[in-house]
């Protein structure tokens, strides 16, 4: 007897591997997938902008890479002794302005780059729901603990998502023709705005997500990650302590779900060789002087060079710089 429900996915014929170039878009389900995928090795550049929750933001986010345009000083705002962009994540944000600045511009310039390459854009929605700054039509990304005075707050409809992302799926795929779209609707549900509202907004992502995929329907998939975590995963075990995000146990679940979607046996199978490498970088000993020590290290270290010539297409040059480092650091103690 299953005492579950669970969600039906079937297999995509978009195909992902080490060799797919990816970028992120969104909110935390963006975020937590760019991250794994980081870490099996993946070439993938996660949210450049940082976290976005709605989908003007995130479509603004990839216009202006589109225009190719560097942020400036002037683009900049001061708040709590710090400097901050309203099109950015606080994550960028300094109390220096010119650092603030340099990693902006620093990561806007390799993801400009990443996208005129990138054969894969993951965009995640997260709420319908958007903040205007006041009296402009400026939609800011993150309010950076502004007043509230400051934002007129306002629900997306289903049209302006539509036309909105209409135009700006056609704008990319002009400039790159064989670009392919996942998107999804973040799991998290946003309670701050109320338990109606919250369902209401997710609806909208939802039927808005279904109209664009109905106009591109060769270049658009689905994956139903709001559903793996509210149906199959919906005992409150799966979710941290605030009851509303997933556990890491949640998480590693979506990705299995994700992993037999749109990899192949091949590639999950470069993914269980890699994940016995990583953990065993990621081992801590508790005494680093032992001769044992040492010997993990090389062995570690000659299990990683194997795997690069196996997939030289797969860059470790990060991990060998990292054991080698650990190896001098035990034959000078």
């Amino acid at each position: 007897m299953d005492f579950r429900t669970r969600v039906q996915i079937d297999k995509s014929d978009v195909r992902i591997d080490h060799t797919t170039k990816m970028m992120l878009f969104g909110s935390c389900f963006s975020e937590n997938i760019g991250n794994k995928l980081k870490e099996h090795k993946f070439k993938v550049d996660p949210n450049p902008f940082g976290i976005l929750y709605n989908p003007v933001s995130i479509s603004n986010s990839l216009k202006r890479l589109l225009g190719d345009k560097h942020f400036n000083e002037s683009e900049l705002v001061y708040n709590n002794e710090m400097y901050h962009s309203f099109m950015h994540h606080g994550s960028f944000s300094d109390v220096d302005e010119q650092i603030c600045l340099k990693r902006i511009n620093e990561r806007y310039s390799n993801a400009t780059n990443c996208l005129r390459e990138t054969d894969i854009l993951l965009i995640t929605f997260g709420t319908a729901y958007a903040y205007n700054l006041h009296n402009t039509p400026q939609v800011v990304s993150n309010c950076h603990k502004f007043p509230a005075k400051n934002f007129n707050r306002y629900r997306l409809s289903i049209d302006t998502i539509v036309e909105d992302w209409s135009y700006l799926i056609e704008e990319l795929i002009n400039q790159n023709s064989n670009l392919r779209f996942i998107f999804t609707v973040s799991p998290i549900r946003h309670f701050r705005d109320g338990a109606h509202d919250n369902q209401i907004s997710k609806s909208i992502l939802h039927i808005a997500i279904e109209d664009i995929k109905n106009k591109f329907k060769d270049r658009v998939e689905y994956f139903p990650a709001y559903e793996i975590m509210i149906d199959e995963l919906r005992d409150y075990r799966f979710y941290n302590e605030d009851m509303v995000h997933p556990t890491s146990m949640a998480q590693d679940y979506i990705w299995k779900c994700f992993s037999d979607c749109f990899f192949s046996k091949d590639t999950q199978m470069i993914n269980s060789e890699w994940a016995s490498i990583r953990k065993s970088i990621d081992h801590c000993p508790i005494n680093t002087e032992t001769k044992s020590y040492s010997k993990f290290l090389f062995s570690t270290l000659k299990n990683i060079e194997s795997f690069t010539k196996k997939y030289p297409h797969i860059q470790c040059e990060e991990e060998i710089r990292q054991i080698v480092s650990l190896i001098e650091k035990v034959n000078n103690l």
